[in-house]
């Protein structure tokens, strides 16, 4: 099974690791936006996003025009804390996934992985102690092709999407601007009423 991150998910937690390691400062004013595109080599959409997304997690504030200012060093680092968790255990879980594949007979290797892979998932749980959730979006689903913004999901139902499993891909930490379609899975974390509130949410009125 395949586990992407968005490419504009990967560009926010680049701009933010810049942050974090003081290559801008708080208060500072830059005009990055505009240049994100040809510097990632992306579409100005998915440039777009990536700065939404710091904003939305109270890490830059968009002024008029294309400028951008820093407004917190420390939400940054947070950012780019969770975000390496994730690729960590991601990477961890392709690893293990190889040597299965190939029936690789190195046991001892396998064993450190998996004890590893424990070991960060504690670690994640420790941060996000909420056992996740799922359900699936079937074509009585209501808001089927709105993204998570548009419908208020997270206002709604104070559950936050952790992944989208598409088909054999995994999006992991998809964001709001992730759109709903039939067929997906959604894993999400909330308060031990928030399944009930996700479901009557989706499939109330069907």
């Amino acid at each position: 099974m395949k586990i992407d991150v968005p490419k504009y998910q990967q560009i926010a937690a680049d701009i933010a690791a810049k942050i974090s390691d003081g290559d801008y400062s708080e208060g500072e004013k830059i005009h990055i936006r505009s240049s994100l595109a040809s510097q990632y080599g992306v579409s100005s959409e998915t440039a777009r996003r990536a700065v939404c997304v710091l904003e939305d997690m109270k890490i830059v504030e968009i002024t008029k025009g294309s400028g951008v200012l820093i407004k917190s060093r420390k939400k940054a680092e947070a950012f780019r804390a969770k975000y390496d968790s994730i690729r960590q255990m991601s990477d961890l879980k392709k690893n293990i996934v190889n040597i299965l594949d190939h029936q690789v007979s190195q046991s001892i290797s396998l064993k450190e992985l998996v004890s590893e892979l424990m070991y960060k998932t504690e670690r994640f749980r420790a941060v996000n102690p909420f056992s996740p959730f799922e359900i699936e979006i079937t074509q009585n689903a209501s808001y089927i092709g709105q993204s998570l913004a548009e419908n208020n999901f997270w206002h709604n139902t104070s559950a936050t999407i952790i992944a989208i499993q598409r088909g054999e891909n995994i999006v992991i930490s998809p964001g709001p601007y992730a759109v709903i379609s039939v067929g997906d899975i959604l894993y999400y974390v909330g308060d031990e009423n928030c399944h009930e509130r996700v479901k009557n949410f989706l499939y109330s009125d069907k």
